[in-house]
């Protein structure tokens, strides 16, 4: 699939990967409506992208926890554009907490970021979708396969998210619709800083090594060549494909390995 004059929606555009995506694609010729709530940022993106790339590019305010917001980003979409070829659910939150200390709140705020975000956007972006057998992708994390101490909630969206997209994929076997999975591993952005902690209030500081993880460009040159050649999943890294395979045939192992690995953060939640 060639992106030139492709339509490409983009939830979660106004940093991070989603931003970086929007770069990516603009510069394979395709026309970008970006989503976020930071409209201010986004306007100045799109801007950016016009004058960069001389496509067309659209900023629209948009609240994933909102059905009505995401129904309106999609009829916006369609009316300024034409047509939507290509919908990515890349708006998501992480957290760091315990789930014996957190707030309930929590988990229900990542689940209506993470999930719900991505079942209303691709719920009114489907029929457009289907007309020209278009793509659905969902930025979802090895989180998605592999529960992570500390991120019970993340990883729950992620594993709902990910079940949710295979079904739809099953359902559309025989329509022309095109469903990817896109699981990186953990990239240097701004997700860490804004995670949740057990107030849901952003932490505010990362936790990790940033200058050791893959950087959000890299992330959106995967993804941009997945859909291009209609990929079904995407794992992005070493060790994501290790945990894929080490949580099908060895799970025990697995959980001490990544109980260590967590244990040994910035002041780790676990010891």
């Amino acid at each position: 699939m060639d992106l030139k004059d492709k339509v490409i929606l983009i939830t979660g555009a106004s940093s991070g990967i989603g931003k970086s995506l929007a770069e990516e694609f603009a510069s394979r010729g395709a026309n970008v409506v970006l989503g976020a709530r930071q409209y201010v940022k986004l306007c100045e993106i799109s801007d950016n992208i016009i004058k960069k790339y001389n496509v067309k590019s659209l900023a629209i305010q948009l609240d994933v926890t909102n059905e009505e917001d995401c129904r309106n980003f999609v009829n916006q979409a369609l009316y300024s554009m034409g047509k939507i070829d290509v919908l990515v659910n890349n708006a998501g939150i992480s957290m760091r907490a315990l789930f014996n200390d957190l707030d309930l709140k929590v988990l229900r705020q990542i689940m209506d970021i993470n999930f719900w975000g991505t079942v209303y956007c691709t719920k009114y972006a489907l029929p457009e979708l289907l007309k020209v057998k278009g793509s659905v992708v969902g930025v979802s994390s090895i989180a998605g396969y592999k529960g992570l101490p500390g991120r019970t909630g993340y990883s729950a969206s992620k594993f709902a998210m990910n079940g949710f997209l295979e079904s739809l994929r099953v359902e559309n076997l025989k329509t022309g619709l095109h469903v990817m999975t896109a699981c990186p591993g953990f990239t240097a952005s701004n997700i860490r800083n804004v995670a949740l902690n057990k107030d849901a209030v952003s932490q505010g500081e990362t936790s990790m090594d940033e200058g050791k993880m893959m950087t959000s460009e890299e992330v959106a040159k995967i993804i941009a060549d997945g859909l291009v050649k209609r990929k079904r999943e995407l794992v992005m890294t070493g060790q994501g494909k290790l945990t894929v395979f080490l949580q099908k045939f060895v799970p025990a192992l697995l959980d001490k390995l990544v109980y260590n690995v967590f244990a040994k953060e910035k002041e780790p939640l676990i010891k």
